[in-house]
C-alpha cells in the first residue's frame, strides 16, 4: 500500500490529529495528560500556521504527516497501524528532497523515534532538557551523502 505524499489541506486536520495522538501515546507514555491536551490545541492553532506540512494519504485517509519549519522537522507522526511500511521514510524523503540537510529533536526516552531517525541516517548533535516536560531531548542532524 503506497501512500500519496501531498501538501496538507484543512480538511485533513481530524485525521492528522488522530494519527498524532495514537503515535504520541505509543512513543511518549511518559508525557503528562495536560501537556498532551495543550499540544492537541497547539497543533492547529500555533504550529500548523507556521509549518510546511505534508501528509501521507492512503485512499483518502491521512495516516501520517511531517511538519517542517525550514529544514527543522517540527513533527513527524504516523498512525501506529502503518508503522514498518516505509511511510515514515516516504515523508522524510519529501523533507530531504525539499531541504537537503535536516535537523530534529527527539525525546531521549522515545525508542521508536530514535530507531527511526538512526535508520534514516540522522546523527547526534547535542542533548538538552525540554522545558515544558522536563524530559531530555536529543538534537539530531541528517546530511545527505
Amino acid at each position: 500500500m503506497t501512500p500519496t505524499i501531498r501538501q496538507y489541506a484543512e480538511n485533513d486536520l481530524e485525521d492528522l490529529l488522530t494519527s498524532w495522538e495514537k503515535a504520541t501515546r505509543l512513543a511518549h507514555p511518559f508525557l503528562e495528560e495536560d501537556f498532551l491536551k495543550s499540544e492537541r490545541h497547539n497543533i492547529p492553532n500555533v504550529y500548523m500556521p507556521i509549518a510546511d506540512t505534508w501528509v501521507a494519504d492512503i485512499d483518502g485517509k491521512v495516516v501520517g504527516f511531517i511538519a517542517l519549519i525550514g529544514n527543522e522537522v517540527g513533527a513527524i507522526f504516523l498512525d501506529p497501524e502503518y508503522h514498518g511500511m516505509g511511510i515514515g521514510k516516504s515523508l522524510m524523503d519529501k523533507a530531504q528532497e525539499l531541504h537537503g540537510v535536516l535537523e530534529v529533536e527527539v525525546f531521549k526516552e522515545n525508542p521508536i523515534g530514535r530507531k527511526f531517525y538512526a535508520a534514516y541516517g540522522f546523527e547526534h548533535l547535542s542533548e538538552s532538557v525540554h522545558e515544558a516536560t522536563n524530559q531530555n531531548v536529543l538534537r539530531l542532524k541528517f546530511t545527505p551523502k
